[in-house]
């Protein structure tokens, strides 16, 4: 596995991903590959979810582990509860372990927001693309969860219209990060998606769409992310893309498409410090 636009970390043991563009004082993050947990079978061995069969005590001592790399607090976690919406939750201290040591009291949650530091926000993965963003100004981090849906009713922006409208954030401060995902080249759909992403405003959809002449579709959700942050106010130098994608590279990352569901999550993890 190699990347053109990422780093590529190891650290011990474990293989993850940082964005350039979020590599800045004030903050820590990663997204996890395969590599270096403690979980078997279908979820080995970096599997991040508490809800797919997966041993809770071998998910714990992955994150035990990623948190570690990290300098964060692992009981200080807060998972999102991903539905393919755009519901965005400010997180606050109370919030903190939700999800993963205490139970969470929210639902349909795709995306996180907070100025608190010391608390990790997660979201998880297997072929959506994940989006981390850092404000190093007003001190404000957040991911989000964008799966198709989430893509064409542009999370991303809401995201960034959040932290605008709780903390002031001015979009040109915001450094974001697109990570690996299902790529162009494997996201094949068929006309109701497609019928989804040409409503998308702003956005140059001849870039984004692969007419294949026979009722599909190949669409670029990296590239539909990029357009919707910049169309937020990010500057363009500010975000990092992913060249990573899921399928594709199906030995270091899990992939739903590629294993049919049988699979464990990604996540993406990122904490003021």
């Amino acid at each position: 596995m190699e990347s053109k636009s990422l780093n590529l970390i190891n650290k011990n043991g474990l293989r993850y991903i940082t964005f350039p563009s979020l590599e800045l004082p004030g903050v820590t993050h990663g997204f996890t590959t395969r590599h270096g947990g403690a979980s078997k079978g279908i979820f080995s061995t970096m599997n991040m979810s508490v809800s797919r069969g997966d041993d809770i005590e071998a998910v714990k001592e992955n994150y035990r582990r990623m948190c570690a790399a990290l300098g964060t607090d692992w009981g200080k976690c807060v998972l999102s509860h991903q539905t393919h919406t755009t519901n965005i939750r400010i997180v606050t201290e109370a919030d903190a372990g939700k999800g993963l040591v205490i139970d969470r009291d929210y639902d349909d949650i795709d995306g996180l927001i907070t100025n608190v530091k010391g608390l990790t926000l997660v979201t998880q993965y297997a072929d959506c693309v994940g989006l981390l963003f850092y404000d190093p100004i007003k001190k404000v981090i957040a991911t989000s969860h964008a799966g198709w849906r989430g893509t064409a009713d542009m999370i991303g922006k809401k995201t960034v219209e959040l932290m605008q409208k709780h903390f002031g954030c001015d979009p040109k401060d915001i450094h974001a990060g697109i990570a690996p995902s299902i790529g162009p080249c494997c996201f094949e759909v068929d006309a109701p998606v497609y019928d989804e992403f040409i409503k998308m405003e702003g956005i140059d959809l001849d870039r984004i769409i692969k007419n294949d002449g026979n009722g599909k579709y190949h669409i670029d959700l990296w590239e539909t992310n990029r357009q919707t942050l910049i169309l937020a106010g990010l500057d363009p130098k500010n975000i990092s893309v992913t060249d990573l994608c899921t399928k594709c590279l199906h030995d270091d990352f899990f992939s739903h498409r590629f294993t049919g569901g049988k699979r464990g999550n990604l996540a993406a993890l990122i904490a003021l410090i």
